[in-house]
């Protein structure tokens, strides 16, 4: 009997100390610093320890296996560094993970009491690399795209990238089916030096062979193969075809180009190639709204037809309500139009745009009513820069200070654009590059009185990424700038028409002050403190623009600038707004919250704008 209850008591407390082996065993980690951010960085994120702490509980035994396992796994992380000789301690409370005693210590420990776990490291020597071999036939200038010297650290990362560079290399000049072997190291005897040694198979050269486009529904064949930058009989180039592919994306109408490329050469050397197509819906609708304090609320909708007679052609119509209150305006506007483009016409990059569409806006500086009709034609000169030219005509009416005049503007717009932002829509988020535009606009005004002036208008934004002088993340922290300037030659303030004068204040110019309120004022008569515009502007803005995780951004700015007679600073009529901002990043764009005050604020400046949109200011 007393042996029963001896063997009853041995397997209650057993399972007692089992039960409490199996609770989650909660634990910190504390990783020593090696001296290197980059090899800090790795291991931390190499570590299960730290990773799976809060995600995956471990009871006691657990930990000690997942203690174990990160020995060998940051162990590697070293290796990849050039460090072959690197130690990893890993110890909880105390005690080396090896230790047969450690399970029985953090069994015994009172419920939620933490382990701490301390992981250190010893790194030896680095190891450099010695000879650098190539085994097999290669072409000598393609040697150099290895990148690898002798004496350099041997970097796991770097070595790997090498072969790959290489193999890359002589695919670019025709070898399509070339093939590098991941290097052997051999270990020298007496001294940290690994030497290295490339097996390379060179295969033959090869050309571009047959070229197929596959999945197409409305879109016209006869459109792609015009436009297709890649030839059967062309050499055979990966960067080519990827170019080829892209391209063929940005014409807009397709969703998916992906590449099928052949695996071996046909009997006259060419590797056939695929382009399966994917269309996108034809029709789409979008609907917009923003919000100054200033212009007061918009929103409108538009529609488009992605693909009107089979050639890409794009049918856009939009409708929006302008002016919904807002303490610059004096009643409800509308702005329409309806814009079809032709892609490829005449040539490929380059397409002709016909626009037509209406305006109205009753805003305090004048209102307006106009009727406008347009065609640009725009040429693609590279990847880089493209130029346009076209013809405007607009009818209005333009009433300010009780004034009303009837006009008839026939323009001839001029249009030179750089854009080095590489961005595949205007409204994604710019982080480096610059983007600068020039445009002259001959212009002939039949009304009371008749003007016959020329605009001229230069901008230049830059946006520069901070991450090589601050510890941040590519594009985490970009510093935008933007500068304009423009003129009004031929014309005198009076007889330039009030709607091609300029003016500042605003989103668009300088944020703090109210719509147009920057630069001349009427002095006396109905009109008295409402804006007169003026024949020359100057405005500049910088911008720091912070991301915070995923979805959220702020920004700080200030803007600055004058509107005046002449391109020559004015006393007393610069003005500075400077404020701040909220970013929430959606895929169409960032969503923008922007408030800014006026510096100095002058008799009749609201204390802050409001301003809120869709994209960055600029």
């Amino acid at each position: 009997m007393k042996q029963t209850v001896f063997a009853l008591l041995f397997a209650v407390t057993a399972f007692g100390s089992l039960a409490r082996a199996a609770d989650p065993q909660p634990y910190r980690v504390d990783i020593a610093s090696v001296g290197n951010g980059d090899m800090d960085a790795t291991l931390k994120a190499t570590s299960d320890l730290l990773s799976l702490r809060k995600t995956a509980p471990v009871s006691p035994f657990g930990l000690i296996a997942r203690a174990r396992s990160d020995v060998d796994r940051l162990k590697s992380a070293l290796e990849s560094f050039g460090y072959y000789e690197a130690t990893v301690t890993i110890k909880i409370n105390g005690m080396m993970v090896s230790n047969p005693a450690l399970g029985e210590v953090l069994s015994a420990l009172p419920k939620g009491k933490d382990a701490q776990v301390s992981v250190a490291f010893a790194l030896g020597p680095l190891y450099h690399l010695g000879s650098i071999d190539i085994d097999g036939d290669l072409p000598v200038e393609a040697r150099s795209a290895l990148g690898l010297t002798t004496g350099q650290p041997a970097v796991a990362a770097t070595v790997l990238e090498a072969g790959s560079r290489l193999q890359a290399a002589l695919q670019e000049r025709g070898y399509g089916f070339a093939k590098v072997d991941p290097p052997v190291a051999y270990e020298a005897a007496d001294t940290p030096v690994l030497d290295l040694r490339f097996h390379v198979e060179l295969g033959p050269k090869v050309n571009i062979g047959e070229i197929r486009i596959e999945g197409l529904k409305r879109v016209h064949e006869s459109l792609l193969r015009a436009r297709l930058l890649l030839h059967t009989g062309d050499p055979y180039s990966p960067s080519a075809i990827e170019r080829a592919r892209h391209d063929l994306l940005g014409m807009g109408v397709f969703s998916q180009v992906s590449l099928d490329i052949g695996t071996a050469a046909d009997d006259s050397g060419g590797v056939p190639i695929a382009f399966k197509i994917r269309e996108r819906l034809r029709h789409a609708i979008s609907v917009n709204a923003a919000y100054s304090s200033d212009l007061g609320g918009s929103g409108g909708v538009t529609w488009t037809d992605r693909n009107v007679f089979g050639n890409a052609e794009q049918l856009t119509l939009k409708a929006q309500v302008i002016n919904l209150g807002g303490s610059d305006t004096t009643g409800v506007g509308y702005d329409t139009n309806a814009t079809y483009l032709k892609p490829d016409f005449g040539r490929r990059d380059q397409s002709l745009q016909f626009t037509v569409g209406a305006i109205k806006q009753s805003l305090q500086a004048y209102e307006q009513t106009a009727r406008t009709a347009g065609t640009t034609l725009t040429r693609k000169i590279s990847a880089e820069w493209s130029a346009s030219v076209g013809g405007a005509a607009t009818v209005e009416q333009v009433i300010q200070n009780l004034t009303t005049f009837n006009y008839t503007l026939l323009a001839l717009p001029l249009n030179l654009v750089f854009d080095s932002t590489q961005l595949a829509a205007p409204l994604d988020d710019p982080r480096h590059g610059l983007r600068a535009s020039l445009s002259l606009t001959p212009t002939l005004a039949l009304g009371h009185p008749n003007a016959t002036f020329i605009i001229s208008q230069i901008k230049l934004a830059g946006y520069f990424d901070l991450n090589h002088l601050l510890p941040t993340d590519p594009g985490r922290t970009v510093l935008a700038a933007l500068a304009r300037a423009g003129v009004a030659e031929g014309a005198g303030q009076l007889s330039l028409p009030p709607d091609q004068r300029f003016y500042a204040g605003g989103s668009g110019t300088i944020r703090g002050y109210r719509y147009q309120s920057v630069g001349p004022l009427f002095t006396k008569g109905p009109a008295a403190g409402l804006p007169i515009g003026g024949t020359a502007i100057e405005t500049g803005s910088l911008e720091l623009r912070q991301r915070f995780g995923t979805n959220l951004g702020a920004a700080v700015f200030m803007d600055a600038g004058q509107v005046s007679g002449s391109l020559k600073a004015v006393p007393g009529e610069f003005r500075i707004g400077a404020g701040a901002g909220v970013r929430y990043y959606t895929p169409i764009g960032p969503i923008r919250l922007d408030v800014a005050l006026p510096m100095p604020r002058r008799a009749g400046d609201d204390a802050f704008e409001i301003y809120i949109g869709l994209g960055q200011a600029f």
